[in-house]
């Protein structure tokens, strides 16, 4: 294995833990670990998304990309 691959190795298991971390932190139907975070203020009374929620979102999103290119280029590298 090459200094790509495993740099690409880093990066994508760096990727799953920070995924499965962001993954834990959404709020589900009865709230989550995202109240302890501010996001769930006043959760009954505010119609919309909190800032907090955006950004959790946000930051999802980035790590699920991130994964998902890890995964096609290793899966295309060590063919």
């Amino acid at each position: 294995m090459g200094i790509l691959t495993t740099s690409l190795i880093a990066i994508h298991v760096s990727a799953t833990l920070l995924l499965i971390f962001l993954i834990l932190l959404h709020s589900g139907k009865g709230g989550g670990l995202s109240d302890l975070f501010g996001g769930g203020a006043g959760s009954g009374a505010m119609a919309g998304a909190t800032i907090v929620e955006k950004n959790l979102d946000r930051l999802t999103i980035a790590a699920s990309t991130v994964f998902i290119f890890t995964t096609i280029i290793l899966s295309i590298q060590l063919k």
